[in-house]
Parts: C-alpha cells; sequence; structure tokens
C-alpha cells in the first residue's frame, strides 16, 4: 500500500500541465530521433539536456522530458529497421532480421503495427517491475562483479550461432570481425596505440555510428542499386496496416516472456537493451524449431526483440535510481542532469527526492500510453514510404547517413571510413555473412575487454576469478550448453534421418 500511495503521488507530478507537455513533446522528438539511422538514444537525449537546464525546468519536468526522449527513441527505433533494413540504434539490430523481411512481402504495416504494440507491452511490463521490485532487483544486479559481466558476453558471443544456425561458422567469423573493429584505438590500460596504422583519426577508435551506417545503411544502399539495376523489385508497399487478432496472439507469449528477460538483462548496469534483445531472439528462435521462420519474416522473431529492449530501457532506471550506476549509456547522460540540480542518485534519493524518483515512473506509464497513441495512427504514414522511388529513396538516405556520421567529429575521414566499411559490408552480404553478428561483436568487444582486464586486475592475473563464484559457473554451463546444442540437433536429425532409412 505504501508503494500505491508513492505511485499515486507520482502521477499528481506526472499529470501536471506542464509535465503533460513535455512528454508529449519528448515522445515526438524521441521518435524522429529513434527513425534517423545511427543516432539513437543517446544522442537524443543529450541534445534535449542543455535545452533542460537552460529553459530552467523543474528537476523532475526535465527527468520526465529525457525519459519521454528516451523510450520515444526505443520506439522510433524499429521503423527505419523494418522500412530500410537500417537499424536506428545497436538495440534495432534484431528487429532488422524478421522486420524487413516482412516489408519486403507487403506487410510494412503489420510489421509497424505489432512492433509498436510490441514495444508497449515491453514497456508497461517493465515500469510495473520497477515499481514493484527496484529494491530486490537492484541488489541482486551488485552481485555482478567483472567476472561475471566478462563471462555474460561469452555467453552472449555462443548465443549469436543461434540466429544463424545453418550457418554458424560464417556467424562466428563474423562475430571476430565484429570484436577485432572494437580493438582499434588507444588501450585504454597501457595507452598503446592499436592498429591505428598511424592515423590519428583512428587514435579514438571506430565509432559505433561509423561501423552500423557505414555496414548497414551503406551495404543497403549498394543492395538496393544492384536490384533497381537488375530490375527487381526492392519492396512492396500496400497490404494491411494493421495486424489481426489471430497475429496478436500467435506473439502474445512471446512479447510476455521476452518483456520479463529484457527486464532482468535492464537491470544489470551496462548490459543494456542490445543483449537483451539479442538472447531474446536467440531463445525465441530455438523454441520454435523447425516449425519458426525466423530471419525470414517470423512475426515471432519481430516481436521478441522489441518487446525486449523497451523493457531493457526501463529496467536500466532501477540501477540508476536506487544505486547511481548507469545501467546504460542513455541512462548515464541522465544523472547527468540529475548532477546538474545537485541531486545525487542513490538509495537515498527516494527519502529524498520523492518527487523526482515517482513522478519519473509515473510519467513512464503515460508516456507509453501516448507512443501508442501516436505511433499506431501513423503506421500507414510510414509504410508508404516503400512506394517511394529509389531515385528519391536511395539519394535521401545518404544524406541522413553522411549527415549523421560527419556530425560525430566534423571529418571527413569518418565518411571515407564509413564507405570502406559499406563496400566491406557489401561484400559480406554477398558472401553471405550475417552482418548482425558483426555489430553485436563490435558492440560487445569493448565491454568483455573491460571487463576482463578488471577481473584480471582484482584477482593479480589468476584466471580462476572467471569460475570462482556460482553465478559465474551457471553461465558457464549455460554457455557449453548453447555451444553443444547445435551439435545435439546434428546428431539428432542424423538418427532421426537412420530411423527413417530403416
Amino acid at each position: 500500500m505504501e508503494t500505491l500511495n508513492f505511485l499515486m503521488q507520482g502521477f499528481d507530478v506526472a499529470t501536471r500541465p506542464e509535465n503533460l507537455m513535455v512528454a508529449l513533446f519528448g515522445a515526438f522528438v524521441g521518435t524522429i530521433v529513434g527513425m534517423l539511422p545511427g543516432l539513437g538514444p543517446i544522442n537524443g537525449v543529450a541534445l534535449l539536456l542543455p535545452l533542460a537546464f537552460a529553459l530552467g525546468l523543474s528537476p523532475e519536468t526535465s527527468l520526465i522530458l529525457l525519459a519521454a526522449v528516451y523510450l520515444g527513441c526505443e520506439y522510433g527505433g524499429r521503423i527505419s529497421a523494418i522500412l530500410l533494413n537500417v537499424p536506428g540504434c545497436s538495440a534495432s539490430v534484431m528487429t532488422t532480421l524478421d522486420g524487413n523481411p516482412l516489408a519486403r512481402q507487403g506487410k510494412a504495416g503489420i510489421a509497424l503495427s505489432l512492433s509498436a504494440v510490441s514495444s508497449f507491452t515491453g514497456s508497461i511490463i517493465a515500469t510495473c517491475g520497477v515499481v514493484l521490485f527496484a529494491p530486490i532487483l537492484a541488489k541482486w544486479a551488485v552481485a555482478f562483479g567483472p567476472a561475471e559481466y566478462f563471462v555474460l558476453m561469452i555467453f552472449a558471443i555462443a548465443c549469436l550461432g543461434g540466429m544463424v544456425g545453418d550457418k554458424p561458422v560464417k556467424t562466428l567469423l563474423a562475430a571476430l570481425i565484429g570484436l577485432s573493429l572494437a580493438t582499434v584505438g588507444v588501450d585504454s590500460t597501457t595507452g598503446v596505440y592499436r592498429f591505428t596504422f598511424g592515423s590519428v583519426s583512428l587514435s579514438d577508435g571506430i565509432q559505433f555510428i561509423i561501423v552500423v551506417i557505414g555496414f548497414f545503411s551503406v551495404s543497403e544502399i549498394l543492395m538496393m542499386l544492384e536490384k533497381t539495376h537488375s530490375g527487381q523489385q526492392v519492396t512492396k508497399a500496400g497490404g494491411r496496416l494493421m495486424f489481426n487478432f489471430k497475429e496478436y496472439c500467435f506473439t502474445f507469449w512471446t512479447m510476455i516472456r521476452s518483456s520479463l528477460a529484457g527486464f532482468v538483462i535492464g537491470v544489470l548496469p551496462g548490459a543494456g537493451a542490445t543483449i537483451a534483445s539479442a538472447m531474446t531472439y536467440m531463445t525465441e528462435k530455438r523454441m520454435a524449431g523447425a516449425s519458426g521462420k525466423f530471419g525470414e519474416g517470423d512475426l515471432r522473431g519481430l516481436a521478441a526483440p522489441e518487446a525486449a529492449n523497451n523493457a531493457s530501457a526501463c529496467g536500466s532506471l532501477i540501477p540508476m535510481l536506487t544505486l547511481g550506476v548507469p545501467g546504460s549509456g542513455t541512462t548515464a547522460v541522465m544523472i547527468g542532469a540529475l548532477t546538474l540540480y545537485n541531486i545525487t542518485p542513490g538509495p537515498l534519493l527516494f527519502e529524498q527526492q520523492p518527487d523526482v524518483v515517482w513522478g519519473l515512473i509515473a510519467s513512464l506509464f503515460i508516456c507509453n500510453v501516448i507512443l501508442l497513441v501516436m505511433n499506431l495512427p501513423l503506421v500507414g504514414l510510414f509504410s508508404r514510404m516503400l512506394s517511394v522511388p529509389n531515385w528519391v529513396l536511395v539519394p535521401a538516405i545518404t544524406a541522413i547517413s553522411m549527415v549523421g556520421v560527419y556530425a560525430v567529429h566534423s571529418t571527413t575521414f569518418d565518411l571515407v571510413l564509413m564507405i570502406g566499411l559499406g563496400v566491406f559490408g557489401y561484400i559480406l552480404r554477398k558472401l553471405d555473412f550475417p552482418l548482425s553478428a558483426v555489430i553485436l561483436g563490435f558492440v560487445l568487444g569493448e565491454l568483455m575487454e573491460d571487463n576482463l582486464r578488471r577481473a584480471l586486475s582484482i584477482s593479480a592475473g589468476e584466471l580462476s576469478i572467471l569460475w570462482s563464484s556460482p553465478i559465474s559457473l551457471v553461465i558457464w554451463a549455460l554457455t557449453a550448453l548453447m555451444l553443444g546444442m547445435p551439435a545435439l540437433r546434428w546428431w539428432r536429425a542424423r538418427r532421426i534421418a537412420r530411423v527413417v532409412n530403416a
């Protein structure tokens, strides 16, 4: 009852006219920013943070604005992923696997509307989890040290084979390419330049936006040009704009499972929506077995990552509010917003600033309703983007990609590097390598290295720290199970074939 009383107090704060206005504005801006390839929620929140402070907004109003942008970006990222096969951010990479094939089949409206409802389901379930389990789950998240996080990254890499089970070797090689790209730049521990080839421009490493736009956007442009030249139809416009009841029932339990898993993963500081969407996609693919058409336009392959990444976004607020530890890069920027107002996030925040905390939590419910109401009527408008001729669409995608990359460092080197990676990505696609594995390997690479170094620093170089805790042992066992599953499926298939032939 005490929690419900605090939540009602939060709704009193969130439903003030000025807070409702900033929630609506933030949701709209976030959706637009999320649509733009490569920008993502971190850039969206960072762009509006100075504006919120300059306008003299109260702490709770500023946080509501930033949270609305955060959730809006998670909603918007699916739009370019489905329609253009270009993820708005790393968390939308998995959405491209089944979302874009659905668009190519003339089901863009179904994909957009179902993904909007999946995002809404994930966010609402996770927000309920924030209300009910924040203190308990925050304490559990503290049990994950550097060693546990490193093993978790190994588990994520092992799970990559689940995405593209029929070509595990190519998937592994693609992941290794991504891991190798993550090693470029100055070593954070020793200060040694690695794989920079004497270029100062590579000293900071390769930025994520360059990698994702190069591999996805540029390579997609080249694929579109190739298909246009050969007379193939790239995508199909038209079709239904809304999913039906049968399709909703087909994906309902996928949404529920993925929302719960995404929320738990989001609570872990640094795990993020990328890992949540990848793990839930792989889990659903394994559960579907031979009946699934994952990678060819399976609705469950669309619903799982969309529910998970939005649930993870809400779950990442728990360590931020209760521990003062950012659960993701975006919540790190939001912590910066709190410090601007001389507010220290942590366990005492619930006692000292209840209006800020519970106003933010209550606003999550309101923002999700706003986003659902805003996104569903626009499905028809978004799906009509597919009817835009390629001579307009290709230059538009190219211009957006160029501007997004140039805005990072304002150097032409980044543009050249983006084009080079795009050509390389085009070659990989022609050779049937999964680019999603490259991106996930790149995202996980830095996390793996940092956590491994920290773990070995704590143990004075003893490798036993990687399997000394019960959590590590459980994750190692799950990793072994994931690696053994393809071999087990191959053995069972051969055994069944022998029985049939006999």
